[in-house]
């Protein structure tokens, strides 16, 4: 996997979405790391909120670790939205690496959007949620029968990170940790 070709699209973690996760303060503890790692990396962060002034603003934590203004939105796919769109064609880049809420929708046909228009997608399975884990499980089992890649965020940072003994490796070290 190539950084210089990377975006990571991190998709509706908002106020109202994020209080009905389970297990939400380690959502938002793996969604932080993946966040930062991929700063460290030099990768772009897109951020995007449903409807917000009905499901709220995104986390505070997650918007200030991205550093970036959310895409609102009121489509489930996140292609569904033309202000994405255009940017997914104006970065000439071909892989996403998605995360977030819900799995089973708006992260789901997100991904499945992505591939169909002939990019490489990733999910990160760690930071990704559903209300119910059910729907979890079932939405990333279909991402990986279309032909989705299923990572969790430590598998992906080294992935992308590609060695040791670098200030990025021990930055990245240190968010695992």
């Amino acid at each position: 996997m190539d950084r210089s070709d990377c975006v990571l699209v991190v998709v509706d973690v908002q106020e109202k979405l994020a209080a009905t996760m389970p297990d939400r303060d380690e959502l938002v503890r793996r969604l932080l790391v993946l966040i930062r790692g991929a700063r460290i990396l030099g990768i772009p962060v897109w951020l995007t909120e449903q409807i917000p002034e009905k499901l709220g603003a995104t986390l505070a934590e997650i918007r200030e670790a991205a550093g970036a203004a959310p895409i609102g939105k009121s489509t489930f796919s996140c292609m569904g939205c033309g202000e994405f769109r255009e940017r997914v064609e104006a970065a000439f880049r071909r892989t996403f690496l998605v995360c977030g809420i819900e799995a089973h929708v708006c992260v789901y046909q997100t991904a499945r959007d992505l591939l169909q228009a002939g990019l490489e997608v990733e999910v990160v399975a760690d930071a990704v949620a559903s209300r119910d884990p059910a729907n979890r499980g079932l939405a990333l089992d279909r991402l990986a029968r279309i032909g989705v890649g299923i990572a969790s965020t430590e598998m992906l940072l080294f992935d992308l990170l590609g060695e040791a003994g670098t200030e990025e490796f021990r930055a990245i070290l240190r968010l695992v940790k």
